[in-house]
C-alpha cells in the first residue's frame, strides 16, 4: 500500500468519501428494517469471524433462499456453510443459539433488546449473550444496522492499517479480552478526531485501502 502518512490518507478518505457517506447511509437505514433482517446482519456477523466476508454473506443469502436462516435444524444449515463458511459445524450452532435468546413465539424481537441510548452496554450485552460474538464482531454488527458510530471494528485489515500510521506499535495476536479491545479502540477514536475523519469513516477507508472495495 502506498499510502504511509496521514496527509495521504486524508487524500484517499477525500476520494472515497461519497462512497464512504452512501454505505454508511446503507447501514443506517438498516435500523429500520423487519428484525428478521436485523437478525441476518446478526447473524453474518456471527459468521464472519475467520472467514471471508463475501462468502459469509452467500451464506446468509443461500440460507434465506431456503427459509432456514429463522427455522431450519443445525442439520440443515450446516450444509449450507460448508465451503463458504470456516468451522461450519460450531457456526451452524451459533446460528441456532442466536435464534433461541430472540424468540418470541414465531416471530422474532431484536431491536427491542437493543438500547441505541447506551451502545457501549447493548455492545457487552451481545458479547455476554450470543455465542460466537467477541467485541470485534458485536461492533461490526451494531456498525451494519447504523448503531457504531462511536466503536471500532478490530479486525486484521483494521490492526494493520493502525500500526502502519502509528497509532499502535505492533498487531496483537489477539484483543479478545474487554481491555485489551477498549484500549487500542480508544486510541482509533483519538486518531480519527486528530486527522479529522470520523471514525465510522475511517473504519471503511481502512477496509477498502486494504481490500479495493467498501463492503460490510
Amino acid at each position: 500500500m502506498k499510502h504511509q502518512t496521514a496527509k495521504d490518507l486524508l487524500a484517499s478518505y477525500l476520494k472515497l468519501k461519497p462512497l464512504i457517506k452512501k454505505r454508511l447511509a446503507e447501514f443506517r437505514a438498516n435500523s429500520k428494517k423487519r428484525d428478521e433482517e436485523i437478525f441476518s446482519e446478526l447473524c453474518f456477523c456471527i459468521l464472519t469471524a475467520n472467514a471471508n466476508a463475501l462468502k459469509c454473506d452467500e451464506a446468509i443469502r443461500k440460507l434465506r433462499e431456503k427459509k432456514l436462516l429463522l427455522s431450519g435444524s443445525r442439520c440443515r444449515i450446516k450444509p449450507i456453510l460448508k465451503g463458504r463458511v470456516r468451522f461450519h459445524n460450531k457456526k451452524a450452532d451459533f446460528l441456532v443459539a442466536a435464534r433461541n435468546v430472540f424468540k418470541n413465539g414465531k416471530g422474532l424481537n431484536i431491536k427491542k433488546r437493543l438500547d441505541k441510548k447506551d451502545i457501549i452496554a447493548t455492545r457487552d450485552w451481545l458479547v455476554k449473550n450470543i455465542k460466537g460474538y467477541g467485541y470485534k464482531e458485536a461492533s461490526h454488527f451494531l456498525r451494519n444496522i447504523g448503531l457504531g458510530s462511536d466503536i471500532a471494528i478490530l479486525d486484521r485489515h483494521i490492526l494493520k492499517n493502525l500500526k502502519r500510521y502509528g497509532v499502535i506499535s505492533s498487531v496483537p495476536s489477539s484483543i479478545g479480552s474487554h481491555k485489551g479491545y477498549l484500549a487500542i479502540e480508544e486510541k482509533m477514536r483519538k486518531f480519527s478526531k486528530k486527522i479529522k475523519i470520523p471514525l465510522e469513516d475511517l473504519d471503511l477507508l481502512f477496509w477498502s485501502l486494504q481490500t479495493g472495495f467498501i463492503f460490510k
